[in-house]
């Protein structure tokens, strides 16, 4: 190809070296895999052994040290060249780690939460900890999670079903977003209550945690070895503090807006990967056959994904240096205003609209060049085909809702919810 994205950072372009030496290996892996709809738990040794895994995990932790956004999307769209589902998963765990690394950095040596992230980040490095990340439920939206986390005297009760828990068959531990009800708000440690209304609350809890229920109800289109079942909570007792407040339920606020286009936009990498690896077998297939190498429709199919690949590819490289750029002037989004949070999932918006659009273009075109032989399931560009679908749906925000959002957000017009 005569583009591609580079790293910005040396602890980047590591992290994307290691995931690099993968793709083959997963390529390798992913028919089995997906003809069975069961995660390849060697995937993951993989990403434990190489150090992908404790990317974000800081240097004197033994990580990479990792910080940039940038850089994580271009882990994800590598790990994708070789196999999607094992992308998507191993980026909702470095959503985790990353957010744990942060915790770590911003807070006092020996406080709680410095010791309680440090502990954990020291467990992800010695590949003793994989954590699966789940917001969605069904019915329902990123702002209105149903799952209950309510207050007792022992701690929080937590109850609800999280579907699409991407990685859950091997996690050791699962990060949620929950309801906090009952205007508790606890999460310092105090288990106090003070009346404030509802909020969504993040909690990190094991899956060994009883009343932890995996469903194994997992049988999609797509992404079959994502082992992305559904989960109930039925009854979990976690800690006071294991929860953090982050806003109001039902509310667009700072830190709602800035996780979730940091948790996301790497998603959308994963979805610009497979476009890249069906351009490859595209260029693949057609370079090594005179006859059609030769005919015209062919090279102006191949002029259009190219067009496609390289605006999918700029308008990503772009968010992710947009984001690096957000992280360095607001302190982390510490002193981001509102505002500015909406204009940051706008952008996100716009590049996952385009890099989804533009994906499922050049793997169906990859598709038509292949001819019948891609039709077989044998054949790598229909799993591409099945997988790339997924890109669309995954919120915030879809498809339908995308460009009322974007259009209100470009007029000043910043929702509320």
């Amino acid at each position: 190809m005569s583009y591609s994205i580079v790293p910005n950072t040396p602890a980047g372009a590591r992290a994307v070296g290691a995931a690099t030496e993968l793709i083959e290996t997963f390529r390798a892996r992913a028919d089995a895999a997906d003809r069975a709809n069961q995660i390849a738990p060697e995937n993951y040794a993989d990403m434990q052994r190489t150090g992908v895994a404790a990317a974000f995990v800081p240097e004197e932790l033994g990580g990479m040290g990792l910080r940039s956004l940038h850089d994580w999307i271009l882990i994800i769209a590598t790990l994708a060249k070789g196999d999607g589902s094992a992308a998507i998963a191993i980026s909702m765990h470095l959503s985790a780690t990353r957010g744990l690394a942060a915790l770590y950095r911003g807070n006092e040596a020996g406080s709680p939460p410095y010791i309680r992230a440090k502990i954990f980040l020291e467990a992800v490095a010695r590949g003793e900890m994989l954590i699966c990340s789940t917001t969605t439920e069904r019915g329902t939206d990123n702002l209105h999670p149903l799952t209950e986390a309510t207050w007792c005297e022992a701690g929080w009760r937590l109850n609800g079903t999280k579907n699409f828990v991407t990685m859950s068959p091997l996690a050791t531990h699962v990060a949620m977003n929950v309801r906090m009800r009952d205007g508790d708000q606890g999460g310092d440690g105090d288990g106090n209550k003070n009346g404030n209304g509802d909020h969504i609350a993040n909690v990190l809890l094991p899956m060994n945690t009883d009343g932890v229920q995996p469903l194994g109800d997992w049988d999609a289109l797509g992404m079959r070895a994502s082992g992305s079942q559904s989960v109930q909570f039925d009854n979990c007792l976690v800690p006071h503090d294991a929860l953090r407040t982050i806003g109001p339920w039902g509310q667009w606020s700072i830190p709602i807006l800035i996780n979730r286009t940091l948790a996301n936009v790497p998603l959308v990498g994963a979805f610009l990967g497979m476009a890249e690896a069906a351009f490859q077998y595209a260029l693949d297939g057609q370079s090594t056959n005179q006859t059609v190498k030769s005919r015209s429709g062919v090279h102006h199919a191949l002029a259009e994904m190219e067009i496609s690949l390289a605006t999918a590819q700029s308008i990503l490289a772009r968010m992710g240096e947009r984001l690096d750029d957000f992280m360095a002037t607001t302190n982390g989004g510490a002193t981001a205003t509102y505002e500015q949070g909406h204009e940051l999932m706008k952008d996100y918006q716009s590049a996952k609209w385009v890099v989804n659009r533009h994906a499922i273009d050049i793997v169906s075109q990859a598709m038509d060049l292949a001819g019948g032989g891609g039709y077989l399931a044998r054949n790598p560009l229909s799993r591409l085909y099945r997988d790339v679908r997924a890109g669309p749906f995954m919120q915030p925000q879809s498809p339908i809702d995308a460009r009322e959002y974007m259009g209100q957000v470009l007029l000043g017009d910043y929702p509320e919810a």
